[in-house]
């Protein structure tokens, strides 16, 4: 596993998940670890929802997830997850266009013309 930076915004986890997802001066707690490595072993071209990921490792689920993506998944291919209906990640959306477009994810067009993940097409299931 690569070693990944710690952010300014260090968290306790959420009670309701898995225990830990602490920040720590030295790197994610084991959950966080496993999330990250999921993300890494998703092949390029395909994504995992929040959710997915959660179901896949059978601990925690979408809100974990996703905590640990903020806090540490600048250090892998932080595009391959996203929510559940395919929409892209707010404040985001132009860097994973472009990740996606590279890697020939299939996409869909929404009624008003915006992109999102093909999730029948795009999930990847390990």
């Amino acid at each position: 596993m690569r070693p990944r930076a710690a952010t300014a915004n260090a968290g306790q986890g959420h009670r309701d998940g898995p225990p830990g997802i602490a920040v720590t001066g030295t790197g994610p707690d084991s959950y966080a670890a496993r999330v990250l490595d999921v993300v890494d072993s998703i092949t390029p071209g395909s994504v995992m929802s929040y959710g997915d990921v959660a179901e896949y490792l059978g601990e925690g689920g979408p809100r974990q997830v996703g905590r640990v993506m903020a806090l540490w998944g600048g250090g892998v291919a932080w595009w391959r997850v996203v929510h559940a209906d395919g929409s892209l990640l707010s404040g985001h959306e132009q860097a994973a266009l472009a990740r996606y477009e590279a890697e020939k994810t299939p996409l869909r067009r929404t009624g008003d013309g915006s992109p999102r993940v093909n999730m029948k097409l795009a999930r990847w299931r390990g």
